[in-house]
């Protein structure tokens, strides 16, 4: 299912949304500028490699350098498909969001969620080598605050029926408790693989810290 706009309107400009949403497109088309080496070096460099992220975390618990790939890999993709479908995830779901808590809340909301995901991640599977970047831990943050603050809200979606494409108008607890379902029947069936490519445990715990985090970054 692709959302496409949400029913509900926001009554700010989501300055903050259209920011994140500008900053990893742009450092995406750097990614694609990069010889296959060299995106392979700054992945490695600045994603999360779980196994590494571990050492660091025992060896300098309170060093700047050991946080900072939980924040750069949230503002690296793994290609056209990833990133879009992440920005249009964010478009939709974020600039509500963003109304409810404030700019700056809603900022230190987005890269907590995603920090609380890859800190899942990287308990569900200790021992992998592989890096992880994408910014779908903070967006599935936003995806858990818009599921319990707009229960009324109603999604518009596409949804491809064999080889036809059709608009529906889901109601937005629906279209999430589905895509959270989704993401955890993925994350179960995921346990035991080794080189598994998705951090689906990453999306569980961005979604779910999100839905208990909006109660405290949200305005009153």
């Amino acid at each position: 299912m692709i959302p496409l706009r949400d029913t509900t309107l926001s009554r700010h400009f989501p300055i903050v949304t259209v920011a994140i949403i500008a900053a990893n497109l742009l450092i995406f088309l750097y990614e694609v500028s990069l010889s296959h080496r060299e995106l392979d070096l700054l992945v490695r460099a600045f994603g999360v490699v779980p196994a590494r992220e571990l050492a660091h975390l025992a060896l300098a618990p309170f060093s700047f350098t050991t946080y900072l790939p939980f924040l750069t890999s949230m503002f690296l993709h793994g290609g056209w498909v990833h990133v879009l479908g992440n920005m249009l995830y964010l478009w939709v779901f974020g600039d509500n969001v963003e109304d409810i808590m404030g700019r700056f809340r809603f900022l230190v909301f987005y890269l907590f969620t995603g920090f609380i995901g890859s800190l899942l991640h990287i308990w569900m599977d200790p021992d992998s080598h592989i890096p992880t970047v994408g910014a779908s831990g903070a967006i599935a943050g936003v995806l858990g605050a818009y599921f319990v603050s707009f229960p009324h809200s109603r999604v518009l979606t596409l949804v491809p029926i064999f080889i036809f494409l059709t608009l529906v108008e889901l109601p937005a607890v629906l279209f999430l408790f589905l895509w959270f379902g989704l993401q955890l029947l993925s994350g179960v069936a995921s346990l035991g693989v080794p080189g598994e490519p998705v951090a689906w445990w990453a999306h569980i715990g961005g979604f779910v810290s999100g839905a208990v985090l909006v109660h405290v970054f949200r305005r009153r």
